[in-house]
């Protein structure tokens, strides 16, 4: 029987979901004007938990939502209905993210790489 050989573009074999999922990421900030404070729902479609009602007076459930947005979103308006510029920027260093995604924010905007770095 004659094996298939791996042709055109596509995923090395071998390879992760994770590093070939392509992850939204804003240009600027001030882009992001989502909820600050109250008690908020994402859809399904970026939290399928159960969870998906958050109170953003929680820190600890703040910043999961935070982590659900960056690492399920698929557009930029996902990002910029569920986040905020300033509380991204603070909560950043401590989020639990995939290395993929930390890379892409990280890459577009060193200032949260440099923030991760001086927390640490």
């Amino acid at each position: 029987m004659a094996e298939l050989a791996e042709s055109g573009p596509g995923a090395p074999r071998g390879s992760r979901y994770a590093d070939q999922r392509p992850y939204v990421v804003i240009e600027q900030f001030d882009e992001l004007n989502g909820p600050i404070a109250g008690q908020v729902v994402l859809s399904r479609r970026l939290d399928w938990s159960g969870r998906a009602r958050y109170d953003l007076a929680n820190p600890r459930r703040l910043a999961s939502m935070y982590e659900t947005v960056l690492r399920e979103a698929t557009t930029i308006e996902d990002l910029q209905l569920w986040l905020n510029g300033p509380t991204l920027r603070r909560l950043w260093g401590g989020l639990a993210l995939p290395p993929q995604v930390r890379l892409a924010w990280e890459s577009k905007h060193p200032v949260l790489a440099d923030s991760r770095r001086a927390a640490a």
